[in-house]
């Protein structure tokens, strides 16, 4: 054989080698996309039943249709009784995904450590969420420092934007308020708080607003707007104070979930509005605008309030 002949050879079997170590490459990354499916069985949701709801879910033959076509595996909706049960499904790994409110998203994270959010909806107007925001009438209270000195309607201690948020975005800024403070006028719900405003029974009022990703007020909701509808004049009313947003609850897998089941399920909550909105309106009845990405740092408010509730009770 030639010394040509013997390149061409060697060159040949090197390039035969170099497709076979490809091939390899690519047999394994294929085998490896397999395997998630099969270590995982059956894959789980875990969703929380509306009230009255037993163990029931609208359209529940829909939804697992639609995901079990978005993953390409047997999938299988676990209904808990409270966000208790399921926080305590996903952390043992009984199901992968679960469906949240924010802050028992932040309960999930503080419990185990293995959840991250996947995507959160958004409503029609853009709004990603909420804020707390302290209103005054008439300048009654100048600024923030002389709040002490007024009375200062709040809502009951388990509502979300007129309590849990402005007491702990308060605290995060060095202005510690505790729930019984002199000056702090307990309502029994958030309406009679906003009455209680109007009536001049309060010179102040914790309230809510709508804000979007940018943390940008949306002005189509909220306590201002409800104060308005209640016959009291816009140019009355003064925010003096708001807090740092509170992200609406997420949809969240464990955080050992393969990469390609996250990428799959992100790919199918992100156009399911578009392209299957009845679907969406099984799944998301609350925010019609649908689901965007989302990451643990738009958590970082709902968590500060668990945790500030934690050493509350302890």
């Amino acid at each position: 054989m030639g010394k040509g002949t013997r390149s061409a050879a060697s060159r040949t079997l090197r390039t035969c080698a170099a497709v076979l170590a490809v091939l390899a490459v690519l047999s394994a990354a294929s085998s490896a996309r397999a395997d998630w499916r099969g270590d995982i069985g059956t894959f789980r949701i875990g969703i929380v039943a509306e009230p009255g709801g037993g163990n029931t879910v609208p359209g529940l033959a829909r939804l697992t249709d639609a995901y079990t076509n978005a993953l390409g595996m047997k999938v299988e909706f676990v209904v808990a009784r409270d966000y208790a049960a399921l926080i305590e499904a996903q952390a043992s790994g009984r199901v992968q995904y679960a469906i949240y409110s924010a802050l028992a998203y932040a309960a999930a994270s503080e419990r185990c450590g293995c959840v991250e959010p996947l995507v959160a909806p958004v409503d029609a107007d853009g709004a990603a969420g909420i804020r707390s925001v302290l209103v005054t009438r008439d300048g009654k209270v100048p600024d923030l420092a002389a709040m002490a000195s007024h009375r200062i309607a709040i809502a009951p201690a388990d509502n979300v934007g007129g309590s849990l948020l402005p007491l702990t975005g308060l605290a995060g800024q060095g202005v510690k308020i505790a729930d019984d403070s002199p000056f702090l006028t307990r309502a029994v719900s958030a309406t009679a708080a906003e009455t209680m405003l109007g009536d001049g029974e309060a010179d102040g009022l914790f309230g809510w607003e709508p804000v979007g990703a940018d943390g940008r007020p949306t002005d189509t909701g909220g306590t201002i707007m409800r104060l308005e509808a209640a016959g009291i004049p816009k140019t009355s009313l003064r925010v003096l104070w708001t807090s740092a947003p509170l992200r609406y609850g997420p949809h969240a897998v464990r955080s050992d979930l393969d990469a390609e089941a996250k990428r799959r399920l992100a790919v199918f909550l992100t156009n399911l509005k578009s392209l299957t909105p009845d679907v969406y309106d099984l799944l998301e009845s609350t925010h019609s605008g649908g689901f965007e990405l989302a990451v643990s740092k738009d958590y970082a408010t709902a968590l500060a309030i668990v945790r500030r509730e934690a050493g509350g009770r302890e």
